[in-house]
């Protein structure tokens, strides 16, 4: 059986991960509006990786004996001045899901719950990858500064990007 303050602690974590692919939904209806579908793509396939994140914290609660309790997901935004401000946005959400990351380890290890804290590890390790090619998108775009046909090609290249489940999670 699961602590009850770690419940409560992955309780919120699963709506702040909904939470994130609702902000990615946002960022990727955003981006169609204005035509940059490669950006709305890869904003699709970041809310479908939330939702995974979402639903593994869910089964880990589950599975631990714990209570899922779904929570109201807050409105996320409904548009952004430029494509970059939308991705140095994401950027800073990343780093917010982060701090809470850390929070539930540091929990973990208080609570001396070394199943939860190797459950967590996968998601430590996992946003580092979410900052990182966040911060690459940004810097690539900063580069781009006012440069149209750059920014087109570069829509293009997100516009690849597909989703892919981590292993042994299902959907």
């Amino acid at each position: 059986m699961i602590n009850k303050k770690m419940e409560q602690a992955i309780n919120n974590q699963i709506n702040a991960e909904f939470y994130s692919a609702y902000l990615y939904l946002a960022m990727a209806a955003d981006f169609e509006s204005i035509n940059l579908k490669g950006f709305a793509q890869w904003m699709r396939t970041q809310a479908m990786e939330e939702m995974t994140h979402g639903k593994k914290f869910y089964d880990f609660l589950m599975n631990r004996g714990g209570k899922v309790v779904l929570a109201d997901i807050k409105a996320p935004p409904k548009s952004w001045k430029t494509p970059l401000v939308a991705f140095q946005d994401a950027y800073k959400h990343e780093e917010k899901v982060t701090s809470l990351i850390n929070e539930l380890v540091d929990l973990s290890i208080e609570i001396k719950d070394y199943a939860t804290n190797a459950f967590l590890q996968w998601f430590v390790n996992e946003q580092v990858e979410e900052e990182s090619s966040l911060n690459d998108i940004i810097h690539s775009m900063q580069l781009l500064d006012k440069n149209t046909a750059g920014l087109y090609q570069f829509d293009k290249e997100l516009g690849l990007r597909l989703f892919v489940p981590p292993l042994g999670v299902t959907i």
